[in-house]
């Protein structure tokens, strides 16, 4: 065992760091008058601008295989990137990379949607969330019917994360009644790749955060045979990897968010004085940084647990299930605090903090609700599936 960053982590870790802090923190207030002025935080030639620069840095497609490209760092190294990206709210995501699942493709299917994805070509979301189907996947009402050599899909999704600017969405739907009934929603589901032309709607779904989901809609859409993703009522597997890898990436980007607010409220508190004394003095303060502190770090030993046991090709839902749970409550926690101590400023659109605070509460919704992953946590440990002091 060993609880240390090695060397190579080390320097990734720093290299990131500095790329944040020279070109994507300046940004920062002019992010904030665009989404209040309702434009996108950055434009499309601004995002290219900066994935090329990070590219110049080393770092392009980062958990992508080499054999495409990518650098294929891993996923430990993927969270602590995640974490250093995460201090900032400037909406950049790194080029090269694809939707893990889409590489469950035949060799014709990636050459049509991953490479092109991979090099920025065409855009991608996943699409398993339904007006009555969330995490309730029994209760999933698209369909797929057989027609010839085509498949018509019929029916809606919701809270689809890129759904307004894909070219293609994976979506779930219902392709056995009989079976996906029988198995509650474990089965009797099947993933197709649908490209927009095919017919596909949709529209924007306003938030109370900055993220911007889609509902999408489909009438008698038409997709052939060689659409199909994986295997015939095997979508549901394919939908439980795509959740699962995203789970614990929330953990990480709660780890960057509280460090980055936490540091504020460290710095804001020894500058504000109150009654002739710098408020940090106070212990009502002092409680508040103390808890964030250790909040955030084992918040962060979470999500690390959780991307080195999936770098060993283990299973690592339960852990995940178990950072993003902890994590995404950190989050909400930690931001509340900060914004506490800011005072009445915490409150105002001068700082950053009320936006983090919106798109925090976000994090204990999407990707399995809390709710969700007690459940999971708990039949996991009740069912003896895990043990209880066992290393998993």
């Amino acid at each position: 065992m060993h609880l240390r960053l090695s060397e190579e982590q080390r320097m990734v870790q720093q290299t990131i760091r500095r790329f944040v802090e020279k070109e994507l923190m300046p940004l920062e207030n002019e992010v904030l008058k665009n989404e209040r002025e309702g434009r996108p935080g950055i434009s499309k030639e601004k995002m290219k601008e900066l994935q090329k620069k990070a590219k110049d840095f080393g770092f392009w497609g980062i958990n992508t295989p080499e054999e495409y490209g990518g650098a294929d760092l891993g996923q430990m190294m993927l969270a602590i990137v995640l974490m250093e990206v995460s201090k900032t709210f400037v909406p950049f995501s790194f080029g090269g990379s694809a939707d893990n699942i889409l590489y469950y493709g035949n060799e014709e299917q990636k050459k049509k949607y991953l490479i092109p994805t991979i090099n920025g070509e065409k855009k991608s979301c996943f699409a398993m969330t339904e007006p009555d189907a969330g995490s309730d996947t029994q209760n999933i009402k698209m369909t797929a019917v057989k027609d010839g050599n085509e498949w018509v899909l019929n029916g809606e999704k919701t809270f689809i994360t890129g759904g307004n600017e894909a070219d293609f969405v994976m979506a779930i739907a219902v392709t056995d009644k009989e079976l996906h009934r029988s198995t509650g929603g474990r089965d009797g589901v099947t993933c197709f790749i649908v490209d927009r032309d095919m017919g596909w709607k949709s529209e924007y779904i306003d938030t109370m955060g900055e993220w911007g989901p889609a509902g999408l809609v489909f009438d008698n859409v038409r997709v052939p045979e060689e659409n199909i993703l994986g295997e015939i009522n095997g979508g549901y597997k394919l939908g439980l990897e795509w959740i699962g890898f995203a789970r614990w990436v929330v953990g990480a980007r709660a780890v960057g968010m509280g460090e980055r607010l936490l540091q504020m409220a460290i710095d804001y508190s020894q500058e504000r004085k109150t009654f002739g004394k710098p408020i940090a003095t106070r212990q009502a303060i002092q409680w508040q940084i103390a808890d964030s502190a250790v909040e955030i770090e084992a918040a962060k030993w979470l999500v690390l647990n959780a991307a080195f046991t999936l770098d060993q090709g283990e299973d690592n839902r339960h852990l995940a299930s178990m950072a993003k749970l902890y994590g995404a409550n950190m989050g909400n926690r930690v931001v509340d605090r900060v914004m506490q101590i800011h005072g009445g400023m915490g409150y105002t659109r001068e700082l950053p903090i009320e936006r983090w605070y919106r798109e925090a509460r976000l994090w204990r919704i999407y990707d399995g609700t809390d709710e969700i992953q007690r459940i999971i946590i708990a039949r996991n440990l009740l069912k003896g599936h895990v043990k209880v002091g066992q290393f998993v």
